[in-house]
């Protein structure tokens, strides 16, 4: 019997005095400047004014909905009762599943030993993380990405960030490693990228593999740890035109030992909320990331698992959401794409990358040093305060990837926005960068 007392608000004591006692990594971790960007963007959006909210990396689903079958699986799974744990590396028939899916999408043949299912792809590489970096050892990588800097922090590991160029779409190449690659023990690569939208080229991926190869054979012979390759391919199916895109190891099989890459189905098949992703390297490093997630409980919910290895293998099904999803996805990007280009052809301050890959757009406003209303804008912050409280427009500042310079880039995210919301954007920015002054000395 539950013995109940009379309710009375409880006392939690001196915050600052039980906060000054937690971990050095708690009192490390930084705010995600995302969501102090989404809390703004929730305020404007119940004052009712117009709003093109272009911050959010999701699919809404009156947007992007998961496809039919998909969905269909799922209930299926339910009904049939499998709401229990899965296996800690997740179900045989979806490990499967994804073997094929690899083979047949990107031509590279995984033992089954080389797949573990994991809840979506954050703890995936969060574990490669800890499973692969000592604290102190260097983690090479190119900014604006995603959350690398975060998770570098959260290791204790040494931070190696190489500024990737707007000339390279953002996209790094072997150049930009040299320094870093002999002293690293972790490179991370993301392609198409996030925030960029960008492709990284295969031929420029093919050198930064055989350059990890030849390290490797370096450092074999010194008996020193090897260094490896974190590849995030979640965009991977987000492919645009005929821009061509490659899976690492189809590029140079012999980087196989050392090459881990992160997948599923949050991105590819606009399903964020189900939370299946998988990670695929050698035997011996799934085992240590398999009982690392084990302990954390990250796994994906059984009925998932169950419905995506039967989704996986319904090539036919996969194709016919492709091209609906991919034409929807282009039509937000091209519209962004166009529109921002007739405000440059106009003399505007403005430019912007075109659409490759994923749901991003890369956005530059080049408004520091400028006026408005006789105030001084100086930085890339106020920018995308003025482009929110002025033109209702939320995007989200390459700082929130890792790039430091007040340079007006920004990302924008087209998956949860209708294409009458982006058309009804751009005459307001186009306003807004009219009323800007010149650039002051």
């Amino acid at each position: 019997m539950t013995v109940s007392a009379p309710l009375r608000p409880l006392e939690f004591g001196d915050q600052v005095t039980l906060d000054a006692g937690l971990s050095a990594m708690a009192h490390g971790l930084r705010g995600s400047i995302i969501l102090k960007i989404a809390a703004e963007v929730r305020e404007l959006a119940a004052s009712g004014g117009p709003l093109c909210n272009l911050t959010v990396g999701d699919f809404d689903p009156r947007q992007f909905a998961v496809p039919a079958p998909l969905r269909e699986l799922l209930v299926q799974a339910l009904e049939a009762g499998e709401t229990n744990y899965p296996p800690s590396d997740g179900l045989l028939s979806l490990r499967e599943a994804v073997v094929d899916y690899v083979a047949r999408e990107h031509g590279v043949t995984l033992p089954l030993a080389s797949v573990l299912i994991t809840a979506g792809g954050r703890p995936a590489i969060y574990a490669a993380y800890r499973c692969v970096v000592n604290p102190g050892e260097g983690v090479l990588y190119a900014v604006p990405s995603w959350n690398n800097d975060y998770y570098v922090a959260m290791v204790g590991a040494r931070d190696l960030p190489v500024r990737a160029r707007a000339e390279t779409d953002f996209q790094p190449r072997l150049a930009d490693f040299a320094e870093g690659i002999r002293s690293a023990k972790l490179l991370c690569l993301c392609s198409p990228g996030n925030p960029t939208g960008t492709v990284l080229p295969p031929e420029a991926l093919r050198e930064i593999l055989e350059a990890v190869v030849e390290e490797n054979g370096r450092r074999s012979g010194l008996g020193a740890a090897p260094l490896f390759l974190l590849h995030d391919l979640m965009y991977g199916s987000l492919v645009f035109g005929e821009r061509p895109h490659a899976h690492p190891l189809a590029l140079v099989p012999e980087a196989a030992p050392w090459v881990i890459t992160i997948d599923g189905i949050s991105k590819a098949f606009a399903g964020t909320g189900l939370r299946v992703g998988w990670i695929t390297a050698a035997p011996a490093v799934i085992t240590r990331i398999k009982d690392f997630l084990g302990h954390v409980g990250a796994w994906a919910p059984r009925p998932e698992q169950v419905a995506t290895a039967a989704f996986l293998r319904d090539p036919a099904a996969i194709a016919r959401f492709r091209t609906g999803m991919h034409r929807a996805l282009l039509e937000r990007l091209d519209a962004l794409h166009r529109g921002f280009a007739a405000l440059k052809a106009r003399g505007l301050p403005v430019d912007c990358v075109r659409p490759q890959g994923a749901m991003y757009l890369s956005l530059q406003l080049d408004l520091a040093g400028r006026t408005l209303d006789g105030v001084r804008i100086a930085d890339n912050e106020t920018i995308r305060r003025l482009l929110l409280e002025r033109a209702g427009l939320a995007v989200v500042p390459f700082q929130a990837f890792g790039l430091p310079e007040e340079s007006g880039w920004f990302r924008l995210s087209v998956g949860a926005v209708s294409l009458q919301a982006i058309e009804d954007m751009l005459p307001r920015v186009g306003a807004l960068l009219e009323a800007v002054g010149p650039a002051q000395p």
